[in-house]
């Protein structure tokens, strides 16, 4: 019996060596192998090694392109493909294998393990990233920069500082701070925080150039603004550049002590230009008539001319001012429209088309009063005449008088010279062809009860259209 007993003891010590033994065997192999029922990333690891399961990670790791951030904040793509970009977590599965101890996989038995890792790391080819890096358009502009500052001018946008010493990219640097990023899997790269930007240093004649682009940009900082109605103008660099003592080139000749300085002939230039912009007087317009069609009538008088005179007074002194808010300024006029802008007619006015005998007054577009009329006796040589006037004046119970008549009317508005718009109670008709054979001494005839009507809605200033 206790042979027996004896045996069996030792049977179970021999039983349970070997599972210690089988349990040790195990542990020392999940050093290098994954233990029992472990997943990364969705991947099946159990039994294999790091370079087994990095390379499953692999195949099903999509690539992520590289962007790159320059100097100004512009992002840049960098294809991963065209640098050849590996994703590689090696060392990330090591790490993971190391923090499981030879024990652990026992408890997997029970418990099934599902890890995620993002520590990838990345591999590319070193050719093909620097000849990427190069044929971006940032870097390639960089290659192209010259050393040293200087103005320079354009009509486009007036006079501006190139700066070839300033924020200098290293391209050197630039491609060893890439390189490291992308060992710890950054994939977006923002140059500015690598160190891969650099000063020149400046020579004497860069110093005197950034000198004046200082007087430069505090007189671009004048801050008026041209109000000329419908359009406003302000005055940019641009405009304000044309200003400025200059040779033929653009080239700027300074004062004595390299001062900038105010050519008023030039002002002057741009403000006949502006002026052949704004001036109306004298003028053809094209005209959309309401019966259809696009008739040609010069300004009379009516129009807008500028004071270019007063405004040059005006600008010289103006632009030597330090402002701290902008300044609307409304130009001066030698005659100004009943509207301000480039269509100084606007959209209220009164429009009396001769041929038709008819005349239509509109307020901001609508048309609030259309009625037939008599126009200048055409047959007798005293048509109204064409062009765009303006209602100058109203009176009321007005005798009109001229050579072989003396008429009393009730409302009288006057648009050229004699020539006005007024009732006229003796007509029983108008329109039609009256104006050929019966027509008035020049003036538009308009029934009573319209006139009535009109002249307490027509202000002074607002102007007639008046055409065959």
């Amino acid at each position: 019996m206790k042979k027996l007993i004896r045996v069996l003891v030792l049977i179970l010590l021999c039983g349970l060596l070997v599972v210690l033994c089988g349990g040790f065997a195990l542990g020392m192999y999940y050093r290098k192998n994954f233990p029992v029922n472990t997943w990364i990333n969705g991947v099946y690891c159990t039994g294999k090694t790091i370079e087994e399961v990095n390379g499953e990670l692999v195949g099903q790791t999509a690539l992520q392109d590289i962007f790159i951030v320059d100097g100004k904040g512009t992002e840049w793509l960098l294809e991963a493909e065209k640098v050849e970009l590996k994703p590689d977590y090696t060392a990330a599965l090591k790490l993971y294998l190391e923090q499981n101890s030879t024990a652990m996989w026992m408890e997997n038995l029970h418990n099934p393990v599902e890890a995620e890792l993002t520590g990838v790391r990345y591999g590319w080819n070193d050719g093909k990233l620097e000849e990427s890096l190069k044929q971006l358009d940032f870097v390639r502009e960089e290659e192209l920069r010259t050393d040293g500052c200087f103005i320079r001018y354009s009509e486009e946008d007036g006079y501006s500082l190139y700066d070839g010493n300033t924020e200098r990219l290293n391209l050197e640097e630039a491609l060893s701070y890439v390189q490291k990023c992308l060992s710890q899997g950054e994939m977006r790269i923002d140059l500015r925080e690598g160190d891969c930007y650099e000063n020149l240093t400046d020579s004497p004649k860069d110093v005197s150039q950034r000198l004046l682009w200082e007087q430069l940009e505090r007189f671009f900082e004048c801050k008026i603004v041209y109000d000329m109605g419908a359009e406003q103008i302000p005055l940019t660099p641009a405009i304000l550049s044309t200003f400025l003592k200059a040779d033929e080139n653009g080239q700027l000749i300074p004062e004595p002590g390299e001062q900038i300085s105010l050519d008023e002939e030039r002002v002057g230039q741009w403000l006949e230009r502006l002026a052949e912009s704004y001036n109306t007087c004298d003028t053809v317009r094209e005209f959309q008539s309401t019966r259809g069609d696009i008739v040609s009538v010069q300004y009379s008088t009516y129009g807008t001319k500028l004071d270019t005179e007063a405004e040059k007074e005006y600008l010289v002194k103006a632009l030597g001012e330090e402002r701290t808010e902008e300044e609307l300024h409304i130009p001066a006029y030698k005659q100004e429209g009943f509207v301000r802008g480039l269509d100084d007619i606007g959209d209220t006015y009164i429009e009396v088309d001769m041929t038709g005998q008819h005349m239509y007054y509109y307020v901001d577009g609508e048309l609030k009063l259309d009625t037939d009329v008599v126009t200048g006796n055409t047959g007798r040589r005293m048509g109204t005449p064409e062009g765009i006037n303006f209602v100058y004046n109203k009176q009321r119970n007005r005798v009109l008088r001229g050579a072989d008549y003396a008429t009393p009317v009730k409302y009288w508005m006057p648009v050229k010279g004699a020539v006005g718009i007024h009732d006229a109670g003796w007509r029983k008709e108008f329109g039609g062809e009256i104006y050929k054979r019966n027509g008035s001494h020049g003036c538009i005839n308009t029934p009573p009860d319209i006139m009535a009507e009109l002249y307490d809605m027509v202000e002074i200033g607002t102007p007639v259209i008046m055409f065959y």
